[in-house]
């Protein structure tokens, strides 16, 4: 029994065994086989990576794309509005830098770029630009593109003619006043501006002066009542624009008279009415008879003879006192050159606005236009704006880091982008902008007085007497040449005018000290026919015929080809001495000339 039970036990066990075995050879097998697909499983989350990685960048590009094409869209939509220079100035920094990008990526679409080079011209152009324009000037064709691109919106320079007027006459004749009156009258000065003025005028006991103080605003004019600079003012009829010219009547400030009345195409000759005022201003050494002359000679056309302080209680509009002036100034005028259909007069009183805008208080026996509307009347003589560009310039200064130059356009058109001369030194720049009236236009035509932004010239190199003129044919420049001078008043210590005679010319806006050179021929203002050759010295009253030396290089032409810079005056010792015009310029300083 033992036994069996042993068997019995071995039995089952063999069959335990071999289950058993059988049991783990698959199990060896799948260990065996196991490591091969262990490594799979551990570069699955890599390959996951990837994938989301992939799907990240493209929902990045898709975004992208998305936020590219929502700008196109506002871009699209901005076009369409009207451009609004306002908005664009107030636009952040930021957008002008992303959209040079945009442009690089798209550039089968060029119009933004209108909008870039808008607003870089809107903010003021650096100084190192010019310098590069200059240096290369394959870049300067390219550059002046966005200058064209903006003239689209700069406005168009009013139609209606401008003349410059300026204001001459004896001093205390009531130039300032008359101007001053002018302006009121027109609604050019407020009511509380007049009441300040009325008030600062009574504290220093000049009640009559308040209309002065509006073209006098220096203290130094305001105490002495006398005007020293030329003061400048603008006004508007229907038909033209106007500006003033408020030339100073003192002895001791000619020099600053001809500077004005050298950019002037009507002048108005102020004449006091008043007992004495008249006579001491006319007579021989008075501002009346220089004035006028002057006037001529630097090309003012049209004389209106205003005859100022009528409502005087010495004259109380008495036609007698009117018609007394007008015998002793005509024969005058007509001597200094006017013809009868270049002058005209009329009586007014300045401080109290009487026949000055409206014939108010004016009295019967004067039939006559107003001053404003005899001013409106007038025909300016013929500009020829196809000519080449001269401007001879008043001052250079710099505003808001720009270069900014002044002076009145005499012969041709500027525009902006023009590439410009500055003569006699020689300077090349550009034209940035043109204003007049300190709005920016797309041009301006001669007879304009205007405010230049320049580049690649500093404001030293754009001084008084200098001559803005085009590259291509810039004005000549010249130490000395031949004119025909009108010999009018000579000092008594030199009564005679010989070679050698020193004096100082006012040519333009500019002075130089001269020299006679030789004098070629002569002839008495009374004798015109009796001509002598060859002449040793020449007396007051003379026309004389000479070569003048210059003691520095100056911008000048000759009078038959642009008369705004061939006419000029001599002065010696505080007096006008002569008036002339320039006949020839120098052949062989053609070259050196224009550099």
């Amino acid at each position: 029994q033992a036994e069996k039970k042993k068997q019995k036990a071995q039995q089952p066990l063999a069959p335990k065994v071999q289950q058993e075995a059988k049991e783990e050879a698959p199990k060896e097998k799948a260990k065996a086989e196991a490591p091969s697909p262990a490594v799979p499983e551990e570069k699955a989350p890599v390959k996951q990576e990837k994938q989301e990685k992939q799907e990240k960048a493209k929902e990045k590009e898709e975004k992208k794309e998305e936020k590219k094409e929502e700008k196109k869209e506002e871009k699209e939509e901005k076009k369409d509005e009207p451009e609004d220079w306002e908005d664009q100035a107030d636009e952040a920094d930021g957008e002008q830098q992303e959209k040079p990008e945009e442009v690089e990526e798209e550039p089968t679409k060029p119009e933004p770029v209108p909008e870039v080079a808008k607003k870089a011209v809107a903010s003021a152009p650096k100084e190192p630009e010019p310098a590069a324009e200059l240096d290369e000037p394959e870049e300067v064709e390219d550059d002046a593109e966005p200058v064209a691109l903006k003239e689209g919106e700069l406005r168009l320079p009013d139609p209606r003619t401008h003349m410059n007027v300026v204001f001459i006459g004896h001093v205390d004749a009531g130039k300032s006043t008359t101007c001053g009156s002018i302006l009121y009258l027109s609604n050019c000065v407020d009511e509380r501006t007049i009441e300040k003025y009325q008030k600062e005028a009574k504290d220093k006991n000049r009640e009559s002066w308040f209309l002065a103080y509006i073209m006098d605003t220096n203290e130094e004019e305001k105490a002495k009542g006398k005007t020293v600079e030329v003061g400048r003012a603008h006004f508007e009829t229907e038909t033209k624009r106007f500006t003033i010219l408020d030339a100073p009547g003192h002895k001791s400030y000619v020099p600053n008279m001809i500077a004005g009345a050298s950019q002037a195409d009507v002048g108005v000759l102020i004449v006091s009415a008043r007992k004495g005022e008249f006579e001491t201003g006319f007579e021989r050494g008075g501002q009346t008879r220089e004035h006028a002359l002057l006037a001529k000679t630097l090309g003012v056309e049209k004389l209106c003879v205003t005859i100022n302080k009528m409502d005087d209680s010495s004259v109380d509009w008495a036609q007698s006192r009117y018609d007394e002036i007008v015998t002793k100034m005509a024969p005058f005028l007509k001597q200094s050159g006017f013809k009868d259909d270049q002058l005209s007069f009329l009586p007014i009183s300045g401080l109290a606005g009487d026949n000055v805008k409206e014939a108010k208080n004016t009295p019967a026996w004067y039939k006559g236009p107003s001053l404003l509307k005899l001013l409106d009347s007038l025909v300016v003589p013929g500009r020829d704006e196809n000519a080449p560009l001269r401007i001879p310039l008043l001052d250079g200064y710099r505003d808001m880091g720009s270069i900014m130059a002044i002076g009145k356009v005499e012969a041709g058109t500027v525009k902006p982008g023009m590439k410009c001369i500055v003569m006699p030194i020689g300077q090349k720049c550009t034209v940035a902008g043109v204003f007049i009236n300190d709005e920016e236009m797309r041009y301006a035509q001669c007879g304009e007085n205007v405010t230049l932004k320049m580049t690649g010239v500093s404001e030293d190199e754009l001084r008084k007497g200098y001559v803005l003129c085009p590259v291509a044919n810039p004005v000549r420049v010249v130490t000395k040449f031949k004119a025909q001078l009108q010999v009018i008043e000579l000092p008594e210590e030199r009564p005679v005018m010989t070679s050698g005679y020193r004096a100082v010319l006012h040519v333009h806006v500019s002075n130089e000290e001269c020299e006679i050179l030789k004098l070629y021929e002569a002839m008495s203002m009374k004798d015109i026919k009796k001509k002598e050759k060859n002449p040793r010295f020449v007396r007051e009253g003379s026309i004389v015929t000479c070569s003048i030396w210059l003691a520095r290089p100056t911008a000048l032409d000759a009078f038959l080809s642009t008369p705004q810079l061939g006419r000029f005056t001599l002065r010696d010792e505080g007096r006008t001495i002569a008036i002339g015009r320039i006949t020839e310029l120098p052949k062989d300083e053609g070259k050196d000339g224009k550099k």
